[in-house]
């Protein structure tokens, strides 16, 4: 017999490993920093990420996740935890509060976070209700244009637009050069009645910490263009880039579809079996008394980004 057949004949195949015998899975891939070089700087002056520290910061977060939160269901790859850590300025707790708050509001708001892919929200995308202009700002943000006027209550419920809201911020937010420079959203109310305009209060803000800054305008495009250059923003609003395109974005989200089947249309354990009651962000309810999810709406926008 040749050594060959020998070899066949004495080495096990996985197939006939025990579970206990069978290799590990493959490690997720290691991180490879996709930032300019303008960006790293930029990183290190406004988030104090030191690019040298990097890896070892990231390692000491998902140490707490496992040491304080040891059956959190959550990513711990490293492009998922820098996330966090840019968005508090590499501070571990609050970096490590952040993430508990994600995971809180989608565990605590199932109407919002469960199932959320693009073909669940074809409605929303096709009314124009939300897109993405082409070019960012001058510091680089991507712009998410909100259009309250284009909802038309009867054809769906408000939750669905919290929902396109989400979906859009979750992809935008993959890229590390959005998790440096940003987003601002565009909320246009023109034409909106007060009845309705009520409803999306609770996302109109200052500021949220490191990830968003939003714009409210009416019919006075002059303090709009005082905050965002004519050169991006489409001839609705004034400027110069041609018309308000949202088909692009909506297929670039669609395109995204597995990812997001992935993320969150998987079985996911309940808040207080993981997080408990005591760790809901301020201001969040638990599933009984969210029933109102307008109200929810602005902490869970502030917890989650």
């Amino acid at each position: 017999m040749s050594e060959e057949s020998d070899s066949l004949r004495t080495s096990p195949s996985v197939a006939s490993l025990s579970e206990n015998e069978l290799p590990p899975p493959p490690e997720p891939p290691g991180y490879v920093c996709s930032l300019t070089e303008e960006l790293v700087t930029k990183a290190r002056e406004e988030l104090q990420e030191k690019p040298e520290w990097r890896l070892r910061d990231v390692q000491a977060l998902r140490d707490m996740v496992r040491k304080e939160y040891p059956n959190l269901s959550t990513s711990l790859d490293d492009a998922f935890l820098l996330r966090f850590l840019r968005a508090r300025k590499f501070d571990y707790d609050r970096a490590l509060q952040l993430l508990i708050n994600y995971h809180s509001c989608r565990r605590s708001w199932p109407e919002v976070f469960n199932n959320l892919k693009p073909s669940a929200l074809k409605d929303v995308l096709a009314s124009g209700f939300l897109t993405v202009l082409p070019h960012t700002d001058p510091r680089g943000c991507h712009v998410v244009c909100i259009r309250p006027d284009r909802w038309i209550p009867s054809n769906y419920p408000i939750t669905e637009n919290i929902r396109a809201i989400y979906l859009t911020l979750e992809k935008l937010i993959q890229s590390e050069e959005t998790q440096v420079n940003g987003i601002v959203i565009l909320a246009d109310y023109k034409g909106v009645s007060l009845s309705k305009a009520s409803h999306f209060g609770p996302f109109i803000a200052k500021k949220v910490i490191g990830i968003l800054q939003f714009f409210l305008h009416g019919s006075d495009l002059n303090s709009l263009h005082a905050n965002l250059p004519r050169s991006i923003l489409p001839k609705e609003y004034g400027g110069t880039a041609g018309e308000l395109d949202t088909a692009t974005w909506n297929a670039v989200l669609l395109a995204s579809e597995d990812d997001f089947v992935q993320e969150f249309c998987q079985p996911v354990p309940a808040c207080d079996s993981i997080l408990g009651q005591t760790l809901l962000p301020e201001g969040l309810a638990s599933d009984a008394q969210c029933d109102d999810s307008l109200r929810a709406a602005k902490s869970q926008l502030y917890s989650c980004y």
